[in-house]
């Protein structure tokens, strides 16, 4: 199973995406799909859907989005396949886990391009990490988990994949500039703009307008003492 949530959310079984066929199904794939591998208890899925569903009927409408979900996945794995619906999406102690089997995820990937960047910056390779701090931002094509009406629990997880891209783009920007690459990186930060401008307002474009602003200040004069990149990065 392949999933991303970099952006719209997408699972794919088998080689084949996994449609769900109504907005409580969708948004459970799409809360699954947010910690795969994982069990998700039954009380935050159904505190999700009550933003869809009366409260007192939230659990019954988990029941049929699962159930619906794994029609959808038989149909995806065919005859003959060693998973199953019930393996694939899978009832646990409390709650239900999305089963990857092992298969590509955006956000795993994401951290680990992150996490090699983090320790290039920490022992000053900062062509290295400029590499693979791009390559993870790279990895997002809009806001996280974009088009989902996201409740308290998967907006909390929304909070900090997002605050994690912010990060990212801080540290690059710094490994970008510590190699003197002031025009390319006016022109990169103007490309990630345009990958990701899902949500106009928000603090991604805010910083990267700040990125822009302090790139531009650097390529025309001096930089002037204690101009950072006001963005949240990790040490």
């Amino acid at each position: 199973m392949d999933i991303e949530v970099l952006g719209a959310p997408r699972v794919t079984e088998n080689g084949v995406p996994i449609t769900a066929p109504t907005p409580e199904s969708r948004h459970v794939l799409a809360v699954l799909a947010a910690c795969p591998d994982r069990v998700v208890p039954v009380s935050v899925l159904a505190d999700e859907l009550a933003r869809r569903t009366p409260p007192e009927h939230a659990r019954a409408a988990l029941h049929t989005a699962v159930r619906r979900l794994r029609e959808r996945f038989a149909e995806a794995l065919g005859a003959g396949s060693v998973r199953t619906p019930e393996t694939v999406l899978s009832t646990r102690p409390g709650g239900y886990l999305l089963d990857t089997a092992g298969g590509r995820c955006d956000v795993r990937e994401f951290e680990r391009e992150a996490g090699a960047g983090y320790r290039a910056m920490g022992r000053g390779d900062f062509e290295q990490a400029a590499a693979r701090l791009r390559r993870a931002l790279d990895l997002w094509t809009g806001p996280a988990l974009d088009g989902i009406d996201a409740g308290t629990w998967l907006g909390g997880r929304i909070a900090c994949l997002d605050a994690d891209r912010l990060s990212v783009l801080g540290q690059w920007v710094e490994a970008e500039l510590a190699l003197g690459r002031h025009r390319e990186l006016r022109l990169a930060l103007a490309g990630l703009r345009g990958a990701g401008a899902g949500r106009p307002d928000g603090p991604y474009l805010e910083a990267l307008c700040r990125a822009e602003a302090r790139v531009e200040a650097l390529r025309t004069a001096r930089p002037a003492p204690g101009l950072t990149l006001t963005c949240a990065a990790r040490p």
